[in-house]
């Protein structure tokens, strides 16, 4: 269960219909999850997280993003040049740290069979994919994610509520010493009488360990779930946001820093081997790829409108609550070496 359906709400802004990053409107996400022994003796405890920022095409039709670098310790594809052109034109893809390269060859497959100019009569196409390592319960080594798994996840995508927890990407994540994973959450903005922007947050948490979790007047006293778990590594955190507020990159980037507040509050301290990472995007523009037109004009909130400290102070109880729910939605999760490792004991 979500961590609000355990009686603890995160900060003070209303929360979406579905809670969850597809309460703006047009992202979907979707999952593949690989679990199971391998014949050497191994065992895959991994998979893919797909989001689709919006139902079209997006090499055509780009959306403003930015990306924000808590701290570097990661393995992610396409950041530089979504970070040089403030633009997003492929699916934001996570998966596990070695198999970055087969779901980036995946998802581009995906989109040069729906985009037969790409590398041909127009440019190529930036790839986004993010990583964390899933190691303790995934036999890593065993590259059990291929590139048909990355196209599974994005096929897969819907705007419903997605599936937390031990799924997709999460499979295998481990957070605070607990399972970890998937997490998601939503907010609402008031701008204007009966009308309100939303934001949405998306995250794979694998990071801290026990002692640094700052919420545990929620834990179960006593209880001891993964005593045979062994001394996390530093870990990691993909943190995706998505909003329908009209945002240009430079505004997205100031919004995803925000990120790293709500990541501070759950107990996170970004340690030395940690790559936390976040990517923005907004739904408010399509972008066209092709255009005649020398100049264009674009609509973006004006940086001293009191609407922007809302949505800084949204992205920080978004991703707050984002990691609650990766934790709160997880269910114990065999591995490999005969590791399990169970849930957070919540009250």
């Amino acid at each position: 269960m979500k961590i609000r359906e355990r009686g603890v709400d995160i900060g003070r802004l209303p929360i979406g219909q579905k809670n969850c990053i597809t309460d703006v409107e047009g992202v979907k996400v979707g999952h593949v999850t690989l679990d199971g022994p391998l014949s050497d003796g191994g065992w895959t405890a991994t998979g893919v997280t797909a989001i689709l920022p919006h139902p079209g095409n997006l090499f055509r039709e780009k959306l403003a993003a930015a990306s924000y670098v808590i701290n570097g310790f990661g393995k992610t594809t396409g950041l530089v040049q979504l970070d040089e052109l403030g633009q997003l034109e492929s699916p934001i893809m996570l998966t596990n740290t070695f198999s970055v390269p087969a779901v980036t060859e995946g998802t581009l497959r995906w989109m040069l069979k729906r985009t037969p100019e790409i590398g041909d009569t127009t440019g190529t196409l930036n790839i986004v994919t993010g990583e964390c390592n899933d190691g303790r319960l995934n036999s890593i080594r065993a590259l059990a994610v291929r590139p048909e798994h990355a196209l599974q996840a994005i096929r897969s995508a819907s705007d419903a509520a997605c599936p937390e927890g031990a799924v997709g990407a999460g499979k295998g994540m481990i957070c605070f010493g607990y399972k970890g994973g998937i997490g998601s959450s939503s907010r609402l903005i008031a701008f204007e009488e009966g009308k309100a922007y939303t934001i949405g947050c998306l995250v794979l948490s694998n990071f801290g360990q026990r002692e640094d979790f700052a919420a545990g007047r929620y834990i179960q006293q006593g209880a001891d779930y993964t005593s045979d778990a062994p001394e996390p590594a530093d870990g990691s955190i993909m943190i995706v946001l998505a909003t329908d507020a009209p945002l240009d990159s430079r505004q997205l980037k100031r919004v995803a820093k925000r990120a790293g507040v709500g990541l501070a509050r759950t107990g996170s301290h970004y340690s030395n081997g940690s790559g936390d990472i976040v990517i923005a995007f907004s739904t408010a523009r399509k972008i066209p790829h092709e255009s005649e037109a020398r100049t264009e004009l674009a609509e973006s909130i004006r940086d001293s409108h009191p609407v922007m400290n809302l949505l800084f102070q949204a992205a920080a109880e978004v991703t707050e609550e984002a990691i609650l729910n990766s934790l709160s939605q997880a269910v114990a999760t065999k591995g490999r070496n005969g590791l399990t490792v169970g849930p957070m004991p919540f009250r």
